[in-house]
């Protein structure tokens, strides 16, 4: 018989779940009971509902458990291990055992993710017997020229994942076209959405993966310098990269003629960014790492001509990067054979919010919004109704349930008037208040303007007064107009992207749902009862018992009655602050 391996997924949402805890109870009782076991580490495998998720793999099969804490562990040693019995209830996926969580990976094609949950991140070994490294050594062996490397890109059809959706071959056949003695890679790191998680998990998945794309592009454009912009709130994805760094250092995959390419020099550092939004702009994030205040400029020039420290520069994101030794390995056809005619290839996306199966998952441009909310993240929790489903963070807008057939493509989702992003999905269900939603991200995108422009600083800031304003009760006649007027204005003025899209969650939650706009503005009630400045709370007389709960728990004696007598609520005292909602033990407080 083999050796039984048994694999702890170590990504940050399972450290967040107890997985540390997790991994050193298998590690005890495999030391103390001398079990011939491999324990071994791994990253995210998208699957964050479940953490901590344990994968066994022995004689018989392969099985991964789910929610495994510690009684759990010592139930599968006990049962699985020593006496080669399975537990169907824990299992969520398995080449032997049909579960019902096997869903969520139906449909999924993954590039981007491909090493993820599948090799120890901090091990260049693996990332290697995985295919790592072989993309760069086939243009080194078979002297596949840089000019022909860029073709591949452009054949491939990959455009920018950070949210732009630019042609990546395109972009890199910029930068080459500038002649200079020094040009730079920069591989922007820096997500910031609300939300979104993507790069980080790829990171800390896979940071390998992401160095061999820098180095191809440094190739392809004649660059001999690379920088990865991660924010410092990511701190096991730079811990992994500094290790890849250091692993790729030392068998000669960064420093000085790479891969027997004569005069191909390449290296890579990390620039730990402070974690400011607008950095995620290019010529912030390039402000940042030459030290300035992260602020946007002007372009022209662009960086591809004009970059790091005035030399020709090319930017991509994480979820770019890791394509291209995977599109290079495998031929530009196959990449191309995924997605849409003009959206090629696959998708990230981070599912949150109201859903019931929330983590990452990895589909072919062209899947419907519809097709990713139920088939892989399960549906809406507590079989609530779906509402909308913001998309692409504080820059994407608001997509309501009945243009949930839209294809995930660049093309379609622009229609739609949100944008891609960098695949953040907030799902909304029937208790979420899509003005206060706007407010919520307006709010970020307020305190995030670097401040540069007059029109994003102060007309961001009035937009949200006005959503506030709005969300308290004291909105006016002419709001809902002058909201519209502002955000045109934010975004025809605006210096850097993201000004320009800072009014998209309230231009699109406009757009599909004025009327819960006019509710709160003319009716002084919240449709969806979440607003509490609009909330009426009452006591149900035929289910309060006169427990007296909600009378002790009231900040301002609004809550009169006697004991085992029905109780009241004076309305003109009440300041809406749910505590009797929350103290009442028998559903006895109503609000509207």
């Amino acid at each position: 018989m083999g050796q039984t391996k048994v694999i702890v997924g170590l990504g940050s949402c399972g450290i967040a779940a107890g997985a540390n805890k997790t991994y050193k109870e298998f590690q005890r009782i495999i030391e103390s009971d001398k079990l011939d076991i491999e324990l071994k580490k791994t990253s995210c495998i998208g699957m964050c509902y479940k953490e901590p998720l344990v994968e066994i793999i022995d004689d018989t099969g392969t099985y991964m458990y789910g929610e495994v804490d510690i009684p759990r562990v010592d139930e599968i040693i006990d049962k699985h291990i020593r006496k080669f019995t399975p537990i169907p209830e824990y299992i969520v996926q398995s080449d032997k055992i049909v579960s019902a969580d096997a869903q969520f990976f139906e449909g999924q094609v993954k590039i981007s993710l491909r090493n993820c949950g599948h090799i120890d991140p901090e091990s260049i070994g693996e990332y290697e017997a995985r295919d790592g490294y072989k993309a760069i050594r086939k243009i080194a062996g078979q002297n596949i020229s840089p000019d022909q490397v860029i073709q591949s890109v452009l054949d491939s059809g990959i455009r920018g994942r950070g949210g732009g959706g630019f042609l990546t071959g395109m972009k890199w056949r910029f930068a080459r076209n500038h002649q200079s003695e020094q040009k730079y890679v920069i591989c922007n790191a820096d997500e910031g959405d609300p939300g979104a998680f993507m790069d980080r998990s790829i990171l800390e998945g896979d940071p390998h993966g992401v160095l061999e794309g820098m180095i191809i592009c440094g190739y392809a454009i004649g660059a001999n310098a690379g920088y990865i912009y991660c924010r410092a709130e990511y701190p096991l994805a730079i811990k992994r990269l500094n290790l890849a760094i250091v692993q790729a250092r030392e068998k000669g995959y960064l420093g000085k003629n790479l891969f027997g390419i004569s005069g191909f020099d390449f290296d890579v550092q990390i620039k730990e960014g402070a974690g400011a939004f607008v950095c995620g702009e290019e010529t912030a994030l390039i402000a940042s790492i030459e030290g300035a205040r992260g602020m946007p400029r002007r372009r022209p020039p662009f960086p591809a001509e004009a970059g790091l420290w005035k030399h020709p520069t090319n930017i991509n994101n994480v979820e770019t990067f890791i394509n291209i030794p995977w599109i290079i390995y495998h031929g530009p056809e196959k990449y191309a054979s995924y997605g849409t005619e003009k959206s090629k290839g696959t998708k990230v996306f981070a599912l949150t919010g109201k859903i019931r199966h929330g983590g990452l998952v990895e589909v072919p441009m062209g899947i419907s919004i519809k097709d990713i909310i139920y088939n892989l993240g399960g549906g809406i929790t507590d079989n609530k109704r779906f509402k909308a489903v913001q998309l692409g963070g504080p820059s994407g807008g608001c997509i309501p349930e009945h243009l949930s057939h839209t294809l995930v493509d660049y093309d379609s989702v622009n229609a739609t008037g949100a944008i891609m992003g960098s695949g953040g999905m907030v799902v909304m269900d029937e208790t979420t208040c899509v003005v206060d939603i706007a407010r919520f991200f307006l709010d970020f995108t307020q305190k995030e303007s670097c401040g540069k422009c007059t029109f994003c600083r102060i007309g961001t800031k009035r937009m949200l007064e006005t959503l506030t304003r709005i969300t308290g009760g004291e909105g006016k006649e002419g709001d809902i107009e002058l909201l519209e007027e502002i955000a045109e204005t934010i975004k025809d003025s605006s210096l850097c992207g993201l000004g320009q899209t800072a009014p998209n969650p309230v231009l699109t939650t406009i757009k599909y749902f004025r009327d819960e706009y006019e509710a709160h503005i003319r009716d002084k009630k919240c449709p969806a009862l979440s607003c509490k400045k609009l909330l009426t709370y009452t006591v149900a007389e035929e289910k309060c018992t006169g427990c007296m709960a909600c009378i002790k728990g009231c900040p301002v004696d609004a809550i009169t009655g006697q004991r085992k007598q029905v109780h009241h609520i004076d309305q003109e005292l009440c300041i809406q602050c749910g505590v009797c909602l929350t103290r009442c033990k028998f559903e006895a407080i109503a609000i509207s």
